[in-house]
């Protein structure tokens, strides 16, 4: 059971995440989904593959702001701030499991966990 989430699925533009992942279009978009999980866990379900492994998260606990970060450094926010209930989590989680979806039937195909870096804004 979740007890929050926050989605995005803005349409792409230039330096958003959708240019971290494969085979977005109008008709297919990325949808990214943050929940909370009944133990106080955070879980980001996403329905694209990356195209390179993600390095970290970043958060901001000041404006709730979340940030993708690739080896390279590149930097990708979430498209929205995190609503306030989510922070206290983000607070206390040191990884975040990510877990990829089916784009058909929703199914979890496989998870692994990011690294968390917690910044005060």
């Amino acid at each position: 059971m979740k007890e929050h989430t926050e989605q995005s699925g803005d349409t792409p533009k230039a330096n958003a995440l959708v240019d971290f992942v494969y085979g977005v279009t109008d008709e297919n978009p990325l949808k990214v989904e943050v929940a909370i999980n009944e133990d106080g866990r955070v879980i980001l379900f996403h329905n694209k593959v990356f195209k390179n492994d993600l390095s970290w998260l970043e958060f901001d606990l000041g404006t709730n702001k979340l940030d993708f970060v690739l080896d390279s450094g590149q930097t990708r926010d979430f498209g929205m701030p995190l609503h306030r209930s989510v922070s206290k989590h983000m607070h206390n989680t040191h990884q975040v499991l990510a877990i990829l979806l089916d784009d058909q039937t929703g199914d979890a195909k496989e998870g692994h966990y990011i690294p968390l870096i917690l910044h005060q804004g």
